[in-house]
């Protein structure tokens, strides 16, 4: 398989076509919808802080074990990770290329799903486990 070189007046020609037109529009798309859903997360992000500020760890279960709290926040954490992989993967199709590019992104997608897998779980063991 071969891949096609793409140089500097390849981007400047404005009639050249180059990229995955759909995958290029999921991933404006995604990056845009999961940044207005972490606005909107926000306001509970700051009622946790607020609430739990000065307490001890006993308080901290109670807040985030009430089911009304704790399973937003714990999508609030996926949408985290997957905005995260693409802010990332932003970062990455700039400097790197070839196969480095797709270990980095290989690494990254590791990453971010570790962090979304222990995060949702502390979560959702705090909630239903206590």
């Amino acid at each position: 398989m071969r891949e096609t070189v793409i140089t500097k007046d390849t981007i400047a020609n404005p009639r050249s076509h180059y990229g995955d037109a759909r995958a290029s529009t999921r991933h404006f798309l995604t990056q845009r919808i999961t940044g207005a859903i972490n606005i909107l997360f926000l306001g509970l992000l700051l009622f946790i802080v607020v609430r739990v500020a000065g307490q001890d760890r006993t308080d901290l279960v109670a807040v985030i074990g009430n089911g009304w709290i704790g399973l937003p926040f714990a999508v609030l954490i996926a949408v985290v990770a997957v905005h995260m992989r693409n802010g990332m993967r932003d970062t990455l199709e700039d400097y790197m290329a070839g196969s480095m590019y797709r270990l980095t992104m290989s690494l990254n997608t590791f990453y971010c799903l570790a962090v979304a897998v222990l995060g949702i779980g502390a979560v959702l063991k705090i909630v239903f486990w206590g």
